[in-house]
C-alpha cells in the first residue's frame, strides 16, 4: 500500500494581472477600484515593480459572484 503525500497548505499559483482581466472580464481600472473599495482580492507584491495575484482567490470570488447572481450561498 503506498502511501499519499498531500500538502499540508493549498497549492498557490501566482497570475499576473492580464490573467486576472482574461478571467474575470474587469479592466485593469475596474480591479484597482475594487481593491480599493475591499471587494475583490488584493494583490501581492513581488517586487518594486511586480505584482500578481493568488488564482485561487480570484476564482474563489468568481464563485461567489456566480452564486449571487443566481441566490445561490457560495
Amino acid at each position: 500500500m503506498a502511501a499519499t503525500i498531500t500538502p499540508s497548505h493549498p497549492i498557490r499559483r501566482f497570475i499576473k494581472r492580464q490573467a486576472v482581466e482574461d478571467i474575470t472580464g474587469l479592466s485593469c481600472s475596474e480591479i484597482y477600484r475594487r481593491i480599493a473599495a475591499g471587494t475583490f482580492p488584493a494583490q501581492v507584491t513581488l517586487g518594486p515593480k511586480s505584482v500578481v495575484w493568488i488564482e485561487a482567490e480570484v476564482l474563489a470570488w468568481c464563485d461567489e459572484r456566480i452564486a449571487e447572481s443566481r441566490g445561490e450561498v457560495a
